[in-house]
């Protein structure tokens, strides 16, 4: 009887924060520009520190598993965190939330962009949420260095991933699955140790 009503409750629960999923992450695809790496610090805000449906660490593995899934990693995030916090309904309407602006902007910009690129002003716009967006995405790798274990190993494998992606080329599903494996590797190594 006791579970009959835990579980009608958690059900509640969930449905309460559909709406709030879905105006959240709708917010969060409408006032960011850059993809999601952009997303990651207004998703952190919105989510963690005014939510709380999540933790930082939460933030830490759902970057962890959005960045090595197929997709773009504000879909994945997203999606993630719906379906942590209201299960299937959540996931869909976080999803439907972060990507209908950007649907709807594109949708509208195909129709203009012909007609006004060249003109100036649109020109130093495009300039501007450039710069915005380099500021955005600085401030989210400061952010995930600060809440990221360091060692010799992390440094290692973020001087090596950046070589093997930005100067020889290297796919960057191949760079995350190596650095995933060698992370695996240690904490084997490390668990034995420890035994």
């Amino acid at each position: 009887m006791r579970k009959e009503a835990i579980k009608t409750e958690n059900r509640d629960n969930s449905k309460k924060l559909l709406l709030p999923l879905f105006l959240s992450f709708l917010k969060i695809g409408a006032f960011t520009f850059g993809g999601g790496y952009a997303m990651i610090p207004l998703i952190q805000r919105e989510i963690v520190e005014k939510r709380g449906w999540i933790t930082d660490d939460d933030i830490l593995e759902i970057i962890a598993v959005a960045e090595s899934t197929p997709g773009p990693i504000a879909i994945n995030a997203a999606t993630f965190v719906g379906w942590r916090t209201a299960g299937f309904a959540g996931a869909f309407l976080s999803t439907l939330g972060v990507v209908l602006p950007s649907f709807l902007v594109i949708v509208a910009i195909s129709f203009i962009l012909k007609e006004f690129a060249a003109f100036r002003a649109v020109k130093y716009a495009f300039f501007g949420i450039r710069a915005g967006m380099l500021a955005l995405l600085v401030k989210a790798l400061v952010s995930m260095y600060k809440k990221t274990r360091k060692g010799a190993l992390s440094y290692a494998l973020m001087g090596l991933a950046f070589v093997l992606t930005a100067v020889l080329n290297v796919n960057a599903i191949i760079v995350i699955a190596g650095c995933a494996a060698a992370g695996l590797a240690f904490s084997y190594a490390a668990g034995r140790k420890v035994k």
